[in-house]
């Protein structure tokens, strides 16, 4: 895929998740030179931040010219210093993609060869070792940004093809040199928000994904219920003047379109009404988790559209610091790298997700409480009662799933801590937002894991799978191709972690 520039969500899904190998258009690489160029030119006989200082509150101190070189490659070796498991894959991934756009922003004043390499790291699937603790989200993603710069210069380790091995043995195999230092590598490799925010693209994918899967599953509730369709009718939901209300109501009438099990209100009670009738057997509006699923889905569909914007925005922009423009032939010190942007959207993200896997978990208690549907047996047990318990303890653990969810929602936007001489005074703990968003919705793709359980057990005991609309049918189909009809008791926690990859993937 040729790069101009600038990264959509499209082309980064692309890159990142099938793969697709990243080519540099002519044009991008000319605006990395003419940068570097210029910064080359410019700083000479100036004072200028991370060039010829000190880091952070050592910006006090000028560096001599003969340690200038060793001051990028300190900068990379003492910030590699985090803690904690090694980040995913498709994180490191990702954030290295990001990376690279902020360096096709042409503000940094990286030499080539640094870009060059990090293409190759992506397109060859080099992964560095980057530990999940260490980013307070102030100077950006410093100590996981190190971890990333110091495989660049050939140190460290990396995630090769499924093993963890030494980063120079891996370049060499590659042919591969390590990137030199010429001005200001090893700050503008550490400097920006590109770790918080690659970690928050995945995230927002995958939310993006669980959200239609909740809008789909909760059409399949209404068809297993026989519930009436006007909860989610046009004129019912255009009435509340809100768009992705009206947005959510639309995709469940188009889920729904060719479904034989739901009602039509105007047929049952407002035709044909029986006077003589005093206490209905019928509901005649349903529990709030199977009517309001407009009301209740639509600011999650709100929250992840407004993040992907924002995380588009951040991704496509300079993050570093200094910010060298050519255009006005100056460089600028502020606090591009500041991941306030970040943080907070993830925080809104993860307490979506968090309502969304509370409506998945109301559901599922709905389908599981036999004296409360009054159609289904308990726990959906298809076996003997007694005997046998069906989903019973799968519920219990989408019920703690979902309560971890509601603790790790706390938002970590306004836990600000001052470090670093306190020249970090305000911070962004972006990072850590992203990651503990991350953690709520891979809980959440479990507890929609052993809801999907509930839903295909609940046709077969009422025999509608061929009533179904033909979008629920076919994920009836591909839960069945997982999870056999439970009749007796087994195992199901192998289960329950398939169908949770397939509803992610």
């Amino acid at each position: 895929m040729i790069i101009d520039g600038n990264f959509t969500f499209n082309t980064l899904e692309q890159i990142v998740f099938q793969k697709e190998q990243v080519i540099l258009s002519d044009k991008c690489m000319t605006k990395v030179e003419d940068c570097y160029r210029f910064l080359k030119s410019f700083s000479n006989d100036k004072i200028i931040y991370g060039i010829n200082t000190g880091f952070g509150p050592m910006a006090q101190y000028r560096i001599s010219d003969q340690d200038l070189k060793d001051l990028q490659y300190n900068i990379i070796r003492s910030h590699s210093s985090g803690a904690g498991q090694p980040l995913n894959d498709i994180y490191v991934r990702a954030a290295m993609i990001v990376r690279l756009s902020t360096f096709l922003q042409a503000h940094s004043g990286v030499h080539i060869e640094l870009v060059k390499l990090l293409v190759e790291f992506i397109n060859r699937e080099i992964y560095p070792f980057v530990p999940e603790h260490g980013s307070v989200g102030a100077s950006g993603d410093l100590v996981q940004l190190a971890h990333i710069a110091l495989a660049l210069i050939g140190e460290g380790s990396v995630h090769y093809k499924g093993e963890w091995r030494k980063t120079n043995e891996v370049l060499q195999e590659n042919g591969l040199k390590p990137f030199s230092i010429y001005i200001r590598e090893g700050l503008s490799v550490t400097n920006g928000t590109s770790v918080m925010s690659g970690i928050g693209f995945v995230n927002v994918l995958m939310a993006e994904r669980l959200l239609h899967k909740a809008i789909l599953f909760s059409v399949w509730i209404n068809e297993i219920t026989a519930a009436y369709d006007d909860s989610f009718c046009e004129p019912l939901n255009a009435a509340k003047r809100h768009k992705y209300q009206c947005e959510v109501a639309k995709l469940m009438r188009e889920i729904a379109k060719d479904s034989h099990c739901l009602q039509k209100r105007e047929n049952v009670l407002y035709e044909n009404v029986n006077p003589a009738e005093k206490v209905f057997k019928d509901k005649v509006q349903s529990y709030y988790s199977i009517r309001c699923v407009p009301q209740i889905l639509a600011p999650v569909m709100d929250t992840l559209c407004k993040a992907k914007e924002t995380l588009e925005n951040e991704i496509n922009s300079a993050c570093d610091n200094p910010i060298i423009d050519t255009e006005t032939q100056n460089v600028y010190h502020g606090g591009n790298f500041h991941g306030d942007y970040v943080s907070f959207e993830m925080d809104k993200v993860k307490i979506a997700v968090t309502k969304m896997s509370l409506l998945i978990e109301r559901q599922l208690n709905y389908l599981c409480h036999d004296r409360i549907n009054n159609i289904l047996p308990p726990f959906l047990n298809l076996g003997i009662l007694g005997l046998n318990y069906g989903l019973q303890a799968a519920q219990f653990t989408a019920t703690s799933t979902t309560a971890e969810n509601q603790t790790l929602s706390n938002p970590m936007y306004i836990h600000s801590i001052p470090n670093n001489n306190d020249n970090q005074d305000i911070v962004s703990m972006g990072t850590n937002a992203a990651l503990i968003t991350g953690h709520v919705i891979e809980n959440a793709a479990q507890v929609m894991a052993i809801q999907a359980m509930a839903l295909a057990q609940a046709t077969d005991y009422l025999r509608i799978a061929d009533k179904l609309s033909t979008p629920t049918r076919d994920i009836y189909i591909n839960i069945r191709s997982i999870f056999p009809i439970l009749v007796e008791d087994r195992p199901l926690y192998e289960e329950i972690e398939q169908i949770k990859e397939m509803l992610k993937h």
